[in-house]
């Protein structure tokens, strides 16, 4: 089911205010990707994107365009290594944060 406008317009007026969500919602995309959920990864990277640098500027970014990334990141979208990476390297570059993957021994956890 598509996101509605005014869910989508929370989700930017949240990011624009709120760096701990901002923070939070790029960090939940990656997180869920690494976990295997291809699909709500896009989506979360999808709002991220929408919520802040937008997908024009993180074309010029990248120098991919910007309908190329709207691809990457729909629902039958499948990004290559490459270009996630050269869009993940330029959403910390933008938000200013820096992603660490932190492994966790499952077997030890409760």
């Amino acid at each position: 089911m598509p996101l509605s406008r005014s869910f989508k317009r929370t989700v930017k007026d949240r990011a624009a205010s709120d760096a701990t969500f901002r923070a939070a919602l790029l960090s939940e995309g990656v997180e869920t990707l690494i976990a295997g959920d291809v699909q709500t990864a896009k989506a979360l990277l999808r709002d991220y994107i929408n919520a802040t640098v937008g997908f024009e500027d993180l074309a010029r970014r990248t120098g991919t365009p910007p309908k190329s990334l709207m691809r990457m990141f729909s629902k039958g979208g499948n990004p290559s290594t490459r270009k996630l990476s050269a869009v993940l390297k330029q959403l910390q570059r933008n938000s200013g944060l820096s992603l660490r993957v932190q492994a966790e021994d499952e077997r030890r956890a409760g």
